[in-house]
């Protein structure tokens, strides 16, 4: 299902953002009185048992054509964890802990790859009267993935429910801006790094290497991401240099990456976390803390890379290993979801990810594939 009126490219004016929002572009007004809303949790999803993992699996890869064996390959990873993703409990807990901070809306959750889907949760806000929405999306920062397929995910809910012609007016909605340098995500990511580096030998931790990693992309994607281009990049510098400034000011870093899932063909984000540590090893480092600051929750992709692949890295290395935890329901990050949503129905200028220009992080597709068929990195 398109979710480009006919003859418009997906990157020409009125921008995603404008028409997510009935067709006016976010302004600096404050909600209006008596509108009905509601706060979207909008995340990526899923499997929730052995059975689901493949046909999960085939959802996120849809138009892509990955051969069958990479696919069985990755759903090993999900069957050494009975086929249950953690990222769907975590996303619950996080609903839970904003209602219990003081959200006066009412709190959805949809996802884009998996139950309960982003189509059915719009569907169902109609069917309760919500009249405008707010979009939390399950990422801080720009990108194809990491925003502007959030914008696509609300579009092509929208247009699902609109072809319907038995069903409910749905609301306009507007994406809350990225969270990358919020108060509390800064602060949950910072006492995540000072506890890990608590669990070194007192005698590593002030030589410890500090390593943030976040998702890789492909460099044609973190080429175009936001208005100017790499603003995934910088984004990621500001978060991770932001997180280490609370624990120890100044002291050095490095960003690196993991996750890749692209053909070797195609260049992407580099270098990998793996890559790095065997380089850390061959300079003389003796310990590494690894901050996933470009992720928001434990969730697989984080649990496999690091705890696993990268930590078996580090003991084969001989490097002292300590991964810290990410912002999860952290309070003080909870409390930066509140606040956030609060700015936007008080009104003030849209900041990116709310109001994003129409060629924000927009990647070409190949010829015939679908608007719905695009994969994501979150």
């Amino acid at each position: 299902m398109s979710i480009t009126p006919e003859g418009q490219r997906p990157d020409a004016e009125p921008s995603l953002a404008a028409r997510n929002n009935g067709g006016v572009v976010p302004g600096a007004e404050p909600a209006p009185a008596g509108r009905r809303e509601a706060l979207l949790v909008l995340g990526f999803g899923g499997p929730e048992g052995h059975e689901q993992v493949m046909p999960f699996l085939e959802n996120v890869t849809r138009g892509r054509g990955i051969p069958r064996e990479r696919l069985e390959s990755v759903a090993e990873h999900y069957h050494h964890f009975d086929g249950v993703s953690p990222i769907n409990e975590q996303n619950k807990a996080l609903v839970a802990a904003l209602r219990g901070a003081g959200v006066d809306l009412p709190v959805y959750w949809g996802n884009r790859n998996w139950a309960p889907y982003v189509e059915d949760v719009w569907r169902e806000m109609a069917d309760d009267g919500i009249e405008h929405a707010y979009v939390l999306a399950t990422s801080a920062y720009a990108s194809f993935s990491g925003c502007r397929q959030y914008h696509e995910d609300v579009a092509r809910a929208r247009v699902a429910l609109e072809s319907d012609p038995d069903g409910p007016t749905g609301p306009t909605a507007e994406k809350l801006p990225h969270y990358f340098d919020a108060e509390g995500f800064v602060k949950a990511n910072a006492d995540a790094l000072a506890a890990a580096l608590a669990e070194l030998p007192a005698d590593l931790r002030d030589g410890a290497r500090l390593v943030a990693t976040a998702h890789s992309i492909p460099n044609a994607m973190a080429d175009v991401a936001g208005p100017q281009g790499h603003t995934y990049e910088r984004e990621l510098e500001t978060a991770a240099r932001l997180t280490v400034d609370r624990v120890a000011p100044g002291r050095s870093f490095d960003l690196v990456w993991q996750s890749r899932s692209g053909p070797p063909s195609v260049p992407w984000l580099e270098p990998d976390v793996n890559d790095h540590l065997q380089a850390l090893s061959a300079a003389g480092e003796k310990a590494v803390v690894v901050f996933p600051v470009g992720f928001i929750s434990d969730h697989l992709e984080v649990i496999w890379d690091l705890d696993n692949e990268a930590k078996e890295t580090a003991e084969e290395l001989g490097l002292a290993f300590a991964r810290a935890a990410t912002a999860g329901t952290h309070p003080a990050f909870v409390r930066s979801l509140v606040e956030l949503l609060a700015e936007r129905r008080a009104g003030g200028e849209p900041r990116l990810g709310t109001n994003c220009p129409a060629s924000c992080c927009f990647v070409q597709r190949p010829a015939g594939r679908p608007d719905a068929a695009r994969p994501s990195a979150g």
